[in-house]
């Protein structure tokens, strides 16, 4: 016996929802019954309803009702870009995050320019006031710690498709780099209060918030630690916290190099982020889905 996500009832023959994962009695099977999220998100890409087919074939061209995106590919109907963007901006997140890694290693490396280096990559409690590095160093990693990037590429990769699934692709990117950029400013004005100094940059602030919405959404969704030691979710989460906590307490905001203000920043974020969402009825998948954001492709977090 099977319980619907939506009222609870258990089903013996339950019902999976193809738009969102979900599973569902026969009551609730239906999208509409179940306030699917995917209802939402659905547009008439690049106008399936109304292909413009019949003036096509009388003569007229539908090529002026399209937009100038759409004339340049970049649109998000079949064929667009944006068709491959939407619903999938937690690959362009990855892709970009690898897109500034070999430009970081061009720079440090290749130019031997620190300065350069940081007032591109870092937000640095010297340098406060270059905005742009708010959002760049989110994007950058460590070009001396291969680890860094890969253990946050890792945790993104399979948690975040199912946020954004469960939230859409505009509010998944706006928690990202939102809470990416709060942390990172979080930590370094922690760093200033003390009268210390700091360079930020990773993505582990707007991770950390990641898993914290789904940490309230599904707390007992079973994970692998190191993809060895199983526990639910929350004790995964609680022990995330109580280190950077014990840490930065014990040995300061920035001990041992890690930025465990924009850690535990970017976790309370997600934490009440969760909290607004469980309210308004969001729910968590069961389990975790491995493979494409499509509606029948199993994913993970």
């Amino acid at each position: 016996m099977v319980r619907c996500d939506y009222c609870g009832r258990e089903e013996g023959m339950p019902y999976q929802c193809r738009m969102c994962g979900g599973t569902f009695c026969s009551e609730h099977r239906l999208p509409e019954n179940h306030d699917c999220p995917g209802l939402d998100q659905w547009e008439d890409p690049g106008g399936v309803f109304d292909s413009g087919f019949d003036d096509s074939v009388s003569g007229s061209s539908t090529r002026a009702g399209r937009s100038f995106l759409e004339r340049l590919g970049l649109g998000s109907g079949p064929g667009g870009i944006g068709g491959y963007v939407r619903r999938n901006m937690t690959y362009v997140f990855l892709a970009i995050i690898w897109l500034v890694f070999p430009l970081e290693l061009l720079v440090a490396f290749g130019l031997q320019d620190a300065q350069l280096f940081s007032a591109l990559f870092t937000l640095d409690t010297n340098h406060i006031e270059y905005v742009w590095t708010w959002v760049t160093s989110v994007f950058a990693h460590s070009p001396t710690n291969f680890m860094h990037i890969f253990f946050n590429s890792i945790v993104l990769y399979f948690f975040g498709p199912v946020v954004e699934r469960k939230i859409g692709s505009k509010a998944f990117a706006a928690l990202f780099l939102v809470s990416g950029v709060a942390a990172g400013l979080a930590q370094v004005l922690a760093t200033l209060a003390v009268g210390g100094t700091a360079t930020v940059l990773g993505a582990s602030g707007a991770i950390a918030a990641l898993l914290g919405v789904l940490t309230v959404l599904n707390p007992n969704l079973r994970i692998y630690l190191y993809f060895i030691l199983p526990m639910p979710l929350w004790v995964a989460t609680a022990l995330f916290a109580g280190y950077s906590v014990l840490v930065s307490t014990a040995g300061g905001v920035g001990f041992g190099g890690v930025a465990q203000i924009a850690h535990l920043s970017g976790l309370g974020i997600g934490l009440l982020y969760g909290l607004y969402l469980k309210r308004t009825g969001t729910r968590a998948p069961q389990q975790l889905r491995i493979g494409g954001s499509g509606p029948n492709r199993r994913r993970r977090r």
